[in-house]
Order: C-alpha cells, then sequence, then structure tokens
C-alpha cells in the first residue's frame, strides 16, 4: 500500500515529533528518514564532511524510495524534496508540510542546546540568517510537494499532531 502520511517542511518544524505521535495514535511504525541514514551510514555530519552534500541526497533518496514503500508515517529530512526523483516519488500520496517560525525556532533551539546545531550541518555556521535562507529557498517546493500545510511555532506537539489525524480523517 505505502506510506499512510509524509511529514515534510523546515528543519526543525517538528517533523519527527509529530511523526511519531501520529503513528502511535494510528498503531503504525514510525520511519525517518534521517535516522534511517544514520542507521546504515554513520552521523550525516560525516557524510557531508566526507562525501559532500551531492551523495547524502543520493543516499537520502534511496532511504525515502524505501521509507514510502512501507505502511508507515514517514518523516523526511528537511531537504529530501530538493531531488526531483523525490518529489516525483511522493506524489499522489498525503504529504503534509510542517511550518514553523523564525521565533518558534529559535525558541527549540534554546530548548535543545547547542547539540541542536550540531546535527544540522547546513545550519551549524549560519544560525538563524542561515536557517531562514534555506527556508525561503525551499518554501516553493515544499508548497509544491505538500497536500495540506500545517503551523507548529509554540504549540505542542500532541495538539499539531491531533489537527494532523484530523486532516487524515477528513481528506
Amino acid at each position: 500500500m505505502g506510506a499512510i502520511l509524509v511529514l515534510i517542511g523546515a528543519p526543525g518544524a517538528g517533523k519527527t515529533k509529530t511523526g511519531k505521535r501520529v503513528a502511535r495514535a494510528l498503531g503504525v511504525p514510525h520511519l525517518d528518514t534521517d535516522k534511517l541514514i544514520v542507521a546504515e551510514h554513520g552521523p550525516i555530519t560525516e557524510i557531508f564532511a566526507t562525501h559532500g552534500e551531492p551523495y547524502f541526497r543520493e543516499l537520502e533518496h534511496e532511504a525515502v524510495k524505501a521509507a514510502i514503500a512501507e505502511d508507515a508515517v514517514v518523516s523526511l529530512g528537511g531537504g529530501a524534496v530538493l531531488d526531483p526523483r523525490t518529489r516525483e516519488a511522493l506524489e499522489g500520496l498525503p504529504v503534509v508540510q510542517l511550518t514553523v517560525s523564525s521565533r518558534g525556532i529559535l525558541d527549540r533551539l534554546a530548548e535543545a542546546g547547542p547539540e541542536a546545531l550540531e546535527k544540522r550541518p547546513l545550519l551549524r555556521d549560519g544560525g538563524l540568517e542561515a536557517w531562514e535562507a534555506l527556508v525561503a529557498a525551499r518554501q516553493p517546493i515544499y508548497d509544491e510537494v505538500a497536500t495540506a500545510t500545517i503551523e507548529t511555532s509554540h504549540r505542542p506537539f500532541d495538539v499539531v499532531a491531533e489537527e494532523v489525524l484530523e486532516w487524515l480523517r477528513n481528506r
């Protein structure tokens, strides 16, 4: 059958936290493509440093293809939709874009501590300005791919997950 739901959006928007909650409510597995890559190939920061972003994006595309073939809730890495093959693979699936404001991301990064930026190689050096530029560049692609969009800033992830579930029930 394939993915029950795919979550996309900016880094830090809450795709993994929301995905886990939605999957638990539906009684299905949750698959996070970044975690699948790390489990098979090691830390993303090391992949970027050793092999570069194009190599990582190829691994990411393969992880997305495998994950969306499962009956699961799937959370994609923030840049997964940059690959046109990945966008094509998502066609026809229920894809929810989670968004977060700059203020929301600042608050989340402050809560998570300095190690949060270390896990995000494209944001590590530029902080909020890098995040804003990244999101601005990707936003048209997120909008193109998404079937629905849900704002997560300053909202409990249980509430966001319930909104996603409500959308799934009513689509």
